[in-house]
């Protein structure tokens, strides 16, 4: 799952507040098991725990136990500090989003009438 989709779960989730340890480990493991492309379904036998506790997990309304933490490690053949690797699921700062979007549009004047455009037709 690529950085924007997740962005988009997590302002889905949280309202664009995702500061919940146990979403963000939710959405890292959920990232890696799909890189790794496994099904939900395939990763919970992998790791001998039932589905709806490895759902439950991934969508941050469980948090893991030691020992739960340690096979969906294996399971995903990472590192256990891998999962909780989650730095680019964090919402970004709106200062820096500003200054990129500003940067681009300064670029393209095109851009920028399509995107006023836009803005306008939403008021």
């Amino acid at each position: 799952m690529n950085y924007y989709k997740i962005q988009a779960k997590f302002l889905k989730l949280k309202r664009g507040y995702m500061k919940n340890i146990k979403t963000l480990l939710g959405l890292r493991i959920r990232e890696i098991r799909k890189q790794n492309k496994l099904t939900q379904e395939q990763l919970a036998e992998k790791i001998g725990i039932e589905i709806p506790s490895l759902s439950n997990i991934e969508n941050g309304k469980n948090y893991p136990n030691s020992e739960t933490i340690e096979k969906i490690a294996m399971g995903l053949n990472v590192q256990i500090f891998e999962l909780f690797i989650f730095e680019h699921l964090k919402e970004p700062d709106k200062n820096k989003m500003l200054e990129e979007i500003n940067s681009i549009l300064s670029k393209n004047t095109k851009l920028l009438k399509t995107i006023h455009t836009i803005t306008i037709s939403l008021k």
